[in-house]
């Protein structure tokens, strides 16, 4: 997936957000909303930046993983209330669908971005701060995170920015059906027993364990790695048979790389091998 042609791609070493805060720690980059007064709210601009960033981020070669987390014990309670829904109820469909294909642009972005993304999640998890964790590759929750599609409870659909296509695909049909149909909040515990999360940690080790984890997937397999993301993707919508073949030639082209000449040869002297991304 690759952004569409009359967008504009930056290096990430030259992005300089205004909407959120980003750091980069070795391989890795941790994307923080911040907003913490407010519970870390999306506004039009802030959807944008971070669509923008995520595609950025194909141009990048430096940072192997992504990290992304909300500043002050929240993750995002969404769109912001009074920035965003409140202008909407005075737009013309027109420029409600193109709010709405914006929105969709972030996670397009996430998801095209070659970089496995780990979400720390604690606190409040709402609405398109939801999305933007169900659109990670992984996630890592806190016994106090609450998580919830709350679209419906603004009289919206609970399909927005590919809901109905994601969720079901992490915690089943008949769960996201739930969770998208009453809005109601999905606790830390059952996004752990459902599969949302991959365990639970304290509020105060949850960025903690998501940097450490994307600092192991970042000293991986670059190639690997990717690969690994655009088939998890892809393959929804293979039959096993395709996804087969398809797995047969990504792996081939996987076997070309020096890194796995690498781990052979630290195998082969009974070391651990350090892949170099090539």
């Amino acid at each position: 997936m690759s952004r569409p042609a009359n967008s504009v791609s930056l290096p990430l070493s030259g992005f300089r957000p205004t909407h959120f805060l980003l750091s980069v720690e070795g391989k890795v980059a941790t994307v923080t909303l911040n907003r913490p007064e407010r519970k870390n709210p999306l506004t039009f601009e802030s959807y944008r930046e971070l669509a923008d960033f995520f595609w950025a981020c194909q141009k990048d070669e430096a940072v192997k993983a992504l990290v992304i987390a909300g500043a002050g014990g929240n993750f995002s309670s969404g769109g912001d209330v009074f920035e965003i829904i409140g202008p909407l109820i005075e737009m013309d469909t027109k420029g409600l669908t193109d709010f709405t294909r914006m929105t969709g642009e972030l996670v397009k972005a996430m998801r095209a971005a070659p970089q496995p993304i780990v979400a720390a999640v604690d606190g409040v998890c709402a609405g398109a701060g939801a999305i933007i964790a169900m659109a990670s590759d992984i996630r890592i929750g806190t016994p106090r995170a609450k998580v919830a599609f709350l679209f419906n409870k603004v009289g919206l659909a609970g399909c927005d920015m590919g809901a109905c296509a994601i969720l079901p695909r992490i915690i089943g049909q008949g769960r996201a059906s739930e969770l998208l149909y009453t809005g109601r909040f999905m606790t830390g515990e059952e996004g752990a027993a459902w599969g949302f999360f991959t365990r639970l940690a304290a509020s105060d080790r949850v960025l903690e364990e998501a940097r450490a984890l994307a600092a192991e997937i970042a000293a991986g397999p670059t190639f690997g790695n990717t690969m690994t993301k655009r088939m998890l993707a892809m393959e929804w919508a293979m039959s096993v048979e395709e996804a087969i073949e398809a797995e047969a030639v990504a792996q081939a082209l996987c076997m070309t790389t020096e890194d796995f000449a690498r781990a052979y040869r630290a195998f082969a002297v009974k070391e651990k091998p350090v892949f170099e991304g090539n």
